[in-house]
């Protein structure tokens, strides 16, 4: 076990729905191996209501805020192990530049904020995008990230972002 918890960066545009349920659900099942934090590239401002609902539905603490990306590049912050892209503009995005070269891979989630339909509709979009986002963040935690080399470990990471076909876009409603 490292000296100290793994520092994991969840990255969307909107840091609105799917970077910050990726990081509740990190910060639950990997507590004490992981901290994660979320950010976006052009923050919302504000967490979407439907992701609050949803963490709060499954007893996630609900203290979050969208923040901007800088805040992870400026000096003082956290130093990051991983950096985990979970929408598709953010991973064409040019990031900031990490200090410590932190391991990157893409997870591309189909955002559930930009469903449309029914509120059933809706709050399907987002416990489908939950869901995709546990699975993967499961499988992370569980890998013996000490004892695998660096090559490994980032195959790995690319492998989990491409699990069962998950990069599929949201049907239309309908």
């Amino acid at each position: 076990m490292a000296d100290h918890p793994f520092n994991v960066l969840f990255l969307c545009t909107g840091n609105s729905a799917r970077s910050i349920m990726a990081e509740a659900i990190l910060n639950k099942i990997g507590a004490g191996k992981f901290q994660a934090f979320s950010a976006g590239s052009q923050p919302k401002g504000h967490v979407h209501p439907e992701a609050m609902r949803l963490l709060q539905s499954l007893g996630f603490d609900t203290r979050f805020r969208s923040k901007s990306w800088s805040e992870f590049a400026k000096p003082g912050a956290p130093a990051l192990d991983f950096v985990f892209t979970v929408c598709d503009n953010a991973a064409g995005e040019t990031c900031p530049f990490w200090p410590g070269q932190p391991m990157t891979a893409h997870w591309g989630i189909p955002d559930p904020a930009a469903a449309e339909g029914s509120p059933a509709q809706i709050a399907l979009a987002f416990k489908d995008a939950y869901r995709m986002l546990s699975q993967r963040i499961g499988v992370f935690a569980a890998l013996p990230i000490l004892s695998l080399d660096k090559m490994s470990l980032q195959a790995k990471l690319k492998e989990i972002g491409g699990m069962g076909g998950m990069n599929a876009k949201v049907k239309e409603p309908g």
